[in-house]
């Protein structure tokens, strides 16, 4: 069996409760083992998150001990999937850059805030995440993000939708939702999910936040089966 932990936690505008339930009942339809946190502790030492085939980021802002995102590349690195949607992963824990270099962006605002109408495009043939999905509306807060060019787009967004500072600059395709990878694991963020039901407004969303943690639990099985390890990203200076 499949083993996926879920930590929850930080603002409770973005109801970490909600959405993380919501997350585990759509991996256990998948005969997921899922272990539900409610404190960072659980991502201290690397070798518990080793075990596992998935690691769900629901924690908004906050901020991480010394140590713990180091954890969490190692674990990931070996084949952990990570997956995460809104602020629960990329406007999570701001002052750590090893984090931000492993989920691939950081939110820095929301022009408009919640109730701004916009439409996600998807990238068909991008992905099998994508396969079957049409462009949909969302009504919530639409997120820009700064992201790692590595990132491979699965959906966007077009800015400006509302006024503000950054409509001075060029139309641009603001990436929703996509995958990386972390040395053999596999990476999945989606920015949509302000709210617990945005998943029941928008059902696309829910559609590309389950298939994308199935996508990034599989990283772990994949490492083994091709006899994968880590050493191959790790040089002898180590200077990083």
């Amino acid at each position: 069996m499949k083993k996926a932990l879920i930590f929850r936690g930080g603002w409770d505008g973005h109801e970490p409760v909600q959405v993380s339930e919501r997350f585990a009942g759509l991996v256990r339809k998948h005969g997921f083992a899922v272990d539900l946190c409610d404190t960072l502790d659980c991502l201290k030492d690397p070798e518990p998150l080793m075990a596992l085939d998935l690691i769900v980021a629901c924690q908004t802002m906050s901020e991480l001990p010394q140590g713990y995102s180091e954890s969490v590349s190692k674990a990931v690195a070996a084949g952990v999937g990570l997956a995460g949607c809104h602020g629960g992963m990329c406007d999570a824990f701001r002052n750590d850059t090893l984090w931000q270099f492993i989920t691939g962006g950081q939110w820095v605002s929301h022009p408009g805030d919640d109730g701004t109408r916009y439409t996600v495009h998807i990238h068909r043939g991008s992905s099998p995440i994508t396969e079957g999905l049409e462009d949909f509306e969302v009504c919530s807060e639409h997120y820009y993000l700064h992201i790692d060019p590595a990132i491979e787009v699965l959906a966007s967004t077009r800015f400006p939708a509302a006024p503000y500072y950054h409509t001075a600059n060029k139309p641009v395709d603001m990436p929703v939702a996509w995958t990386k990878y972390w040395g053999n694991g596999r990476v999945f963020y989606n920015s949509l999910g302000h709210h617990d039901d945005v998943f029941d407004k928008s059902p696309a969303a829910q559609t590309l936040m389950e298939r994308g943690m199935l996508w990034a639990a599989e990283g772990k099985a994949f490492a083994a089966q091709n006899e994968l390890t880590t050493d191959r990203f790790l040089n002898d200076a180590k200077t990083y």
